[in-house]
């Protein structure tokens, strides 16, 4: 009988890790989830700080690079490469096998330039020839500068997958952004159909936020908005698919159809549950359904692996979804205002990461024997 991935990936929905980590590749586990039904892996900043800082496993090729003379950000990139290439060629057969449709790992640009449009292209296109590899993705943040720079990065023929999205607003630009850099690819006499991304629309970070500012006026005696908690994220989510279906099915993607582009796919991201009340896949049973992602912790995957519940799920409560969100600004909650410090939010997060990764770098550069 199908486990649970599979029987989601026959509903149209594909699930990746969210991990990559060289004690993943090293010990055969990357091989074995694959396996299992795992189609496709994420990185982030965070993931590889915990991965490189608090582990050994990378420790010998530090010390390597550090005595061949390579600087703290060459080290982080040859350790992080490496990690990104050997997970591609692990999901390579899977890629070839599906027509590029899944088999992706994504790296993320470094997150200093979330904010610079230039440097953010340029950083993207060197990571991407860099690792030479037709099945890994760049992950570009969703602000105010990185739309523009998605759309020409799309159209100079580089996959991306776009991270930091928490608005309907902003989902929004993110698909106009794809289709807009599809049309500049194929004016330009590229191959629409070798295209590939995904939009991370983040889940559980919402909750996380709306549910604080429910408290608060619960606390001051809306005792009525308890029946909000908890439901926002999900059904942030779910109308995020609504749009999906609306701007992929218009025009402007159809004067495309000839060529034979992939959909951008919605990836559900942030999928672990933060809150110890909610169930600990509430994140991923309610948002399955076609041409969709979601990407996976361990914790969660191994969770979902051990109960979770499949159906086609995503279409279902679209009444509940708007009504939901009529309740919130009832309640004087400003989702717009809410998703915007998420993203700025999550930008730093990632900024703080990635400092904190190369100063652990640094760390351990200094710790090795002199010569």
């Amino acid at each position: 009988m199908d486990n649970p991935v599979q029987q989601a990936r026959h509903l149209g929905q594909s699930m990746w890790l969210d991990n990559v980590a060289r004690g993943l590749l090293t010990s055969g586990e990357m091989r074995r989830l694959i396996a299992l039904g795992i189609s496709g892996a994420t990185s982030n900043p965070t993931i590889f700080e915990k991965a490189i800082d608090g582990s050994t496993d990378y420790d010998e090729a530090l010390k390597e690079l550090a005595l061949g003379g390579a600087s703290t950000v060459g080290i982080y990139e040859a350790l992080t490469q490496a990690d990104i290439r050997a997970t591609a060629d692990l999901l390579r057969p899977l890629y070839e096998e599906t027509n590029g449709q899944d088999g992706y790992v994504s790296l993320e640009v470094n997150p200093g330039l979330a904010y610079d449009t230039e440097g953010t292209v340029a950083e993207a296109q060197r990571l991407f020839r860099a690792l030479d590899r037709p099945n890994v993705m760049i992950k570009v943040p969703a602000t105010t500068e990185g739309i523009p720079a998605i759309r020409r990065l799309i159209g100079s023929g580089v996959n991306v997958n776009v991270t930091l999205i928490f608005s309907l607003e902003v989902y929004r630009e993110v698909c106009q952004a794809y289709i807009e850099g599809l049309h500049h690819l194929s004016a330009g006499g590229g191959e629409v159909a070798r295209i590939a991304s995904v939009a991370s629309f983040f889940v559980s970070r919402v909750d996380t936020a709306v549910d604080r500012l429910l408290q608060e006026r619960i606390g001051q005696g809306g005792a009525d908005l308890q029946g909000l908690l908890g439901r926002a994220a999900v059904a942030n989510a779910k109308l995020a698919y609504q749009r999906f279906k609306t701007i992929f099915g218009g025009e402007r993607f159809a004067s495309l159809l000839a060529q034979g582009p992939r959909v951008q796919r919605p990836l559900w991201a942030s999928t672990s549950t933060k809150n110890p009340a909610y169930s600990d896949v509430m994140y991923v049973e309610p948002l399955i359904g076609p041409h969709t992602v979601n990407t996976l912790p361990p914790v969660t995957l191994q969770a979902f692996l051990d109960h979770g519940r499949v159906a086609a799920s995503i279409e279902q409560g679209i009444g509940e979804a708007e009504e939901l969100m009529e309740g919130l600004r009832a309640a004087s909650i400003d989702m717009e205002q809410v998703t915007s410090d998420l993203l700025t939010e999550g930008v730093k997060l990632f900024a703080d990461s990635f400092d904190k990764l190369l100063r652990g770098i640094e760390e351990k550069k200094a710790r090795l024997p002199r010569r």
